[in-house]
């Protein structure tokens, strides 16, 4: 099959990295599905189908993930990229923001990846999921979504195994800090927000400049892919020596 007749799904398609991942695909040759709540701002084309859908929502997403594989002649490559943050102390944290945030960071990435789950064995196609430094490591006033990132990291990489036997590879992305929606926090009452929108962001990348690294690791079939100066730093130093990560990581962001 040829790059042009290849179709990628990506959810959380209508912000700022989800375009960018979007529109470098298309540059490719391929055909993007973008899923998302509000696709208002995404033109419907050959090359690109936005569908609205509320990835919470367990029968609204298999209604929309048995669409995309009914009306596609191979699903070759699946983007998890929807997400949300929660920025604030675990003292202040309640009960239904933390399941809010595993029900769109964690639960809806697992659901999808069962629904595509046989589409890109037959395509021996890529999972990839967009985790974040947070994924591998601690992240100041974050617990519920490095605790998020950590779940989808351990579930991705423990698939990994599970289809590699099919010609399926499975990676994943670790963006350090990614200026999707820069000044714009927008906090709701419980702390959650779309990611890319904290002012506290250290290093900040452009969505296409992340786009294009990762997909450079999706080219290479990279297991891991850390996004950035910072992630890369940051990868390096957690695993040499957590407790001087943590020390910079707060003093860094406390500052920020």
């Amino acid at each position: 099959m040829t790059a042009a007749t290849k179709t990628a799904v990506i959810s959380g398609g209508a912000g700022g990295l989800g375009r960018a991942l979007s529109g470098a695909l298309q540059a490719q040759g391929w055909r993007v599905v973008l899923l998302d709540r509000d696709i208002s701002g995404l033109e419907a084309r050959a090359t690109q189908w936005p569908i609205a859908c509320d990835l919470t929502d367990e029968a609204a997403r298999q209604a929309v993930f048995d669409q995309v594989i009914a009306q596609s002649a191979s699903i070759d490559l699946v983007i998890y990229n929807a997400g949300i943050t929660q920025i604030g102390a675990f003292a202040d944290l309640d009960e239904a923001a933390l399941r809010k945030v595993f029900e769109i960071n964690v639960f809806a990435a697992t659901a999808m990846a069962a629904a595509f789950l046989l589409p890109l064995r037959q395509s021996q196609g890529t999972h990839l999921a967009m985790s974040s430094v947070a994924g591998f490591s601690p992240l100041y006033h974050r617990t519920a979504y490095a605790a998020s990132k950590h779940a989808l990291e351990g579930f991705f990489s423990s698939l990994r195994s599970e289809e590699a036997p099919y010609g399926v590879q499975t990676l994943i992305a670790a963006p350090s800090f990614i200026a999707t929606n820069p000044g714009q926090p927008d906090l709701a009452a419980d702390g959650t927000a779309r990611p890319g929108s904290a002012g506290d962001g250290i290093d900040a990348m452009s969505p296409e400049e992340a786009a294009a690294v990762i997909l450079r690791g999706v080219a290479r079939r990279r297991p891991f892919i850390p996004v950035g100066r910072v992630a890369r730093v940051s990868h390096m130093m957690h695993r040499l020596s957590p407790r001087l990560f943590q020390h910079l990581m707060q003093r860094n962001i406390r500052g920020a």
